[in-house]
């Protein structure tokens, strides 16, 4: 079982993996769920894949078109807009500092229990 807070860092994360998939170019749903599940801890479902493809489309980030698969039913093919690869470029340019920060306050966090460790004992 996952706990609580790994899944919503997930969640928090996942718009810009979702993004990264559509990088590649256009796919449907369950391909991107696939790419997704390539990378171990990026495995997701369809409930939690779909919507947030749903809110992209709505927001304007991504476009969809019905097109027919090899076998069986019509596929929802999505595809980065105009304004998803902005918004993926922006997001490209601020995980790094994000990532950084994180690393940082790690960091120093350490270092102070470190410290408060050398205070206790003496």
């Amino acid at each position: 079982m996952i706990d609580g807070w790994i899944v919503q860092l997930r969640k928090g994360a996942l718009e810009y993996c979702l993004m990264l998939a559509l990088r590649r170019g256009e796919s449907y749903g369950y391909e991107i769920i696939q790419a997704l599940s390539e990378v171990e801890d990026l495995t997701v479902g369809e409930s939690t894949v779909y919507p947030i493809l749903a809110r992209l489309k709505a927001e304007g980030f991504l476009k969809a078109r019905l097109g027919r698969s090899g076998a069986g039913p019509m596929r929802r093919y999505f595809s980065l807009t105009e304004k998803g690869r902005i918004r993926l470029a922006m997001m490209d340019a601020y995980w790094p500092m994000l990532s950084k920060s994180i690393e940082a306050l790690k960091r120093a966090a350490s270092k102070a229990g470190a410290a408060g460790k050398g205070q206790e004992q003496t």
